[in-house]
């Protein structure tokens, strides 16, 4: 498995500004689309307008995790937030739901870019994370290296037990 760099506030402003503008995109597009589907008149026309929108809900939920994720880590870098918090409710939903890939396919390519973009997107941060984590657990907890050092410490010094 190929190291991860740990997270530094750089790589998370870079992915902020990134998801951001992918969320703007996504938004924008999909409002048009919307639009354009209001417009067709077939037999189908109500099942491909809920299929819009499932999709374009879908899409724009999976970026706003990932901007809520992103704006967790820089409020701990900004000493906003301790560790002990970020690592209770900085959490990336694991199983977040993929995109029909049925539905998918009857977008326009631009839109199914940005649906592409977006899985890309969260897939980077939910590989973040999990390095993230494993780190913590490879480290030992806050209590278990306080624990350590207690022991260290009574090792050096056994007359004071």
């Amino acid at each position: 498995m190929p190291l991860l760099p740990s997270l530094n506030p750089r790589i998370i402003d870079a992915l902020h500004a990134q998801a951001l503008d992918l969320a703007d995109k996504v938004r924008t597009r999909f409002d048009r689309l919307r639009n354009e589907t209001n417009q067709i008149v077939a037999d189908d026309e109500d099942l491909q307008r809920v299929q819009v929108s499932c999709e374009a809900l879908r899409t724009t939920t999976r970026v706003m995790h990932c901007l809520a994720w992103l704006l967790n880590h820089r409020a701990h870098f900004a000493g906003e937030l301790s560790e002990l918090q970020l690592r209770r409710h900085g959490r990336l939903i694991a199983n977040f739901p993929d995109s029909d890939p049925e539905v998918v396919a009857n977008l326009p390519q631009d839109v199914q870019a940005l649906v592409h973009d977006s899985q890309r997107l969260y897939q980077r941060i939910q590989r973040l994370e999990q390095a993230w984590r494993s780190e913590a657990v490879a480290n030992g907890s806050a209590v278990q290296r306080l624990r350590d050092r207690l022991a260290r410490a009574v090792e050096d010094h056994p007359s004071a037990a």
